[in-house]
């Protein structure tokens, strides 16, 4: 008899325990799928779980705690980083005014004669001006590829495209004396991309190889869609590898460059699902571009 009673009281003591396992499991399973979701959306629900158990609960209103200070920091950080892309816009646009008529002036001035030191200086004044157009220009086209604007994604074939590209930046390279050797695969490879910023990501590339390159740049469009881009950067070490893709760096500071072509090239390879990265072996460059099918 006492066997019996011995049995009944572990049997209610296995059931107890079970169903308190089984309420923890739901509320943990609870909890973290309505993290997730929170995670992901801007509401102000906070998480619910249904079990009675006091950890559980004391879990769950420690996650809300979090999740308010997350979600005001989301804010915090959004509004200004639209403040701050508005503020590059404004300032691009300000900008543009003022340098333009400094150019007209210039111009003017260029015509008058002038003695040999006067055009010495006249000449320092326009190869600055020129340089503050251009960090206009590249601030502007910036501000945009990171403005969060709608892409227009088509079917695109990846070699046609590259050999536009190639050929839109051929005098640009021919002035630093590149002739690009150039393979491309006769089987087309199709992506369905925005064309638009595509053909911004290659025009930075060439436009980066252009400035930077020793006389050579080798252009490769691989089977499964990867491109690279590689030229020779004696001195370049993999710090700054690591660093090409940060806004305003630049490896050499004395050129005309602003130091945002292979930032904005990031940006929208990015926005378009794909990859872009650098690596230096044996004082080579090399750019891979990649968008998965």
């Amino acid at each position: 008899m006492l066997s019996w009673i011995l049995c009944g009281v572990l049997a209610v003591s296995d059931l107890i325990l079970l169903c308190r396992i089984f309420s923890l499991h739901r509320g943990i399973k609870e909890i973290c799928q309505q993290f997730a979701q929170r995670l992901n959306e801007d509401t102000n629900t906070l998480i619910y779980v249904s079990s009675r158990d006091p950890r559980i609960r004391q879990l769950a209103a420690q996650l809300c705690v979090q999740l308010r200070l997350l979600r005001s920091q989301r804010h915090r950080y959004e509004n200004g980083d639209r403040e701050l892309k508005e503020a590059v816009t404004n300032i691009s646009h300000d900008l543009r005014t003022p340098l333009t008529a400094i150019s007209g002036y210039l111009e003017l001035a260029e015509q008058e004669e002038q003695p040999e030191s006067l055009k010495h200086y006249l000449a320092q004044i326009r190869s600055r001006t020129e340089a503050m157009k251009d960090l206009t220009e590249e601030l502007f086209r910036y501000s945009v590829s990171i403005s969060g604007a709608k892409l227009r994604p088509v079917p695109l074939q990846l070699g046609q495209v590259l050999e536009e590209s190639l050929a839109s930046a051929y005098t640009l390279l021919a002035e630093a004396g590149i002739e690009p050797v150039i393979r491309i695969p006769d089987t087309p490879i199709w992506r369905t991309l925005d064309e638009t910023a595509l053909s911004r990501i290659l025009s930075n590339i060439l436009s980066n190889a252009a400035k930077y390159s020793k006389g050579d740049l080798t252009v490769c469009l691989r089977p499964d869609g990867q491109i690279t881009f590689s030229n020779s950067a004696p001195g370049l070490t993999p710090v700054m590898t690591e660093r090409l893709f940060d806004r305003f760096y630049t490896v050499e500071t004395a050129r005309h460059s602003t130091g945002i072509g292979l930032s904005i090239a990031r940006a929208l390879t990015e926005q378009l699902g794909g990859t872009i990265t650098a690596s230096c072996r044996e004082e080579q460059l090399i750019l891979s571009l990649y968008f998965p099918e």
